[in-house]
This record gives structure tokens, sequence and C-alpha cells, in this order.
């Protein structure tokens, strides 16, 4: 049996249906775990969370954006290291489904469990400050994990391995624990979408990193064509400028 880990899905409903469908293949996995960040840079919020949560084989937890999001949807205090995307943030929480609110809201920031004789810890992202919004914490600024940053960072935590996210590149470290990010699904350069596969072999853990092909066209126009905000900024930025190279132009 094997356990498939993804994060950082960001609003991207056809990359996420790609991970789904190759997971589904795989007749021995046991269980999913969603690390963080579902909504916001893409546009397809209802559409991810439908398939998340009608799926009864995943685990999901709570993302900084997820988090800036439904405190837009409640009309909480925003968390002030958000500020310059709050109008793209306000977008997302306006077309929400209200019924995924009450749901958003008893996601947790962790979640630790035994598998196959070993402890994993899950999370977006560490924590110095419990309670601080994952943003505005100080380890929020580390943006070039290394295992001596992640070993400091995650020193409170005991598990062999710790999956996180956040950071879009995949991440893979070995020392006194396993520490995997594997990588955002939803922002890419390239039509492909990221996840890892978790297996245990005689007594080790085994990490595999893999990646779902999917067609993105209909995807990186749908930003224009819904008027999403910064949507120039957030096309080059979080996918290379793709649409661009496609059609050589963004409009």
């Amino acid at each position: 049996m094997s356990i498939a880990l993804l994060t950082d899905i960001h609003g991207n409903a056809p990359a996420l249906r790609a991970v789904l469908q190759e997971l589904d293949e795989i007749h021995n996995l046991e269980h999913l775990y969603v690390l963080g960040d579902l909504l916001a840079i893409g546009p397809d919020s209802n559409e991810v969370l439908e398939l998340l949560f009608s799926r009864n084989d995943v685990s999901v937890i709570t993302g900084n954006h997820d988090e800036a999001v439904l405190t837009v949807a409640k009309d909480e205090p925003y968390p002030k290291s958000h500020g310059h995307v709050k109008a793209h943030h306000q977008w997302i929480a306006d077309r929400l489904d209200q019924r995924f609110i009450p749901l958003l809201e008893e996601l947790p920031r962790t979640i630790d469990v035994e598998w196959k004789g070993y402890s994993l810890h899950f999370t977006h992202y560490a924590l110095a400050k419990p309670e601080a919004p994952i943003s505005e914490d100080p380890f929020h600024k580390i943006l070039s994990p290394s295992l001596k940053r992640m070993e400091r960072m995650f020193r409170s935590v005991s598990a062999d391995l710790i999956g996180f996210g956040h950071h879009h590149p995949a991440h893979h470290y070995e020392g006194e624990a396993i520490f995997i990010n594997p990588g955002a699904l939803g922002c890419n350069n390239r039509p492909t979408a990221p996840y890892a596969i978790v297996d245990c072999q005689g007594d080790k853990l085994e990490v595999n990193f893999k990646e779902a092909h999917y067609d993105n066209e209909a995807f990186l126009k749908s930003y224009h064509k819904l008027k999403v905000p910064d949507r120039e900024f957030i096309l080059d930025i979080f996918h290379g400028g793709q649409l661009d190279q496609k059609n050589g132009e963004s409009e």
C-alpha cells in the first residue's frame, strides 16, 4: 500500500483532475494527503473543492491562501502580509460556493498519523507561532529551503517523514527525518501537475515524484475570459507566460 501527497492546487481544476485520475488507477493507494493552498491564483475554487470534498480517501489541511480567502468571505481581519493581493482574494471569495465555507473552517493546520510503523507529519509550512497567520510567521520568509533549515524549522516535530508545501518547487531532503514538498500541483510553466507517492519498502520509506500531464490551454485562457484580477502577473509568474507562448498574445 502507498499514500500520495499533493499541495498548492491553487484553483487549478484540470490539473487536479489529471492527478486524481492517475491516483485512481493506482490500486494499492491507501490515502491521499493534500497539504494546503487549495484556493487563489487559479479561478476554479468551487470545482477544486468539489473534487476533494466528494472523496472519502482524502485528508486536507489549510494553507495561507485558504485562510486569507476565508477571512474575506467571513468579513474577518485580513492578514497584512497579503494586502497586495486582497482584491484577488475578494474576487475568489465572491465566487465561492457558500456550502464550502464551513468545510474550509474545519480544516486543520497539521495532521499527524502513524503509518506502517512510521510517524508522518503534514503541514502547509512550519510555524514558529502556532496561532499566527501562516504568511506572517517568520518562517514564511525562508524562501530557500535546505536540510539544515528544515531541521531547524521543524525542530519541535518528532516524525519520520514531514510533508509540506508553500514553496512551489519540489524539495526532498533526508536527515534525521525525510522532508518532502511534492511541488505546486496547480502552478507550473509546463502543462504538468506534480505530486508524490510514498511507499514502505522493507525497513524504509521511499519517495517517488510523479507528474500528470494535462491540456491546460482552456484553463489559461479562462483567466482573461473571467477577468481574474492580477491575471497578467499571475500568468507570467505562476505559469511562465504559457498563454503568450501558445498564442503569441495574452488577450
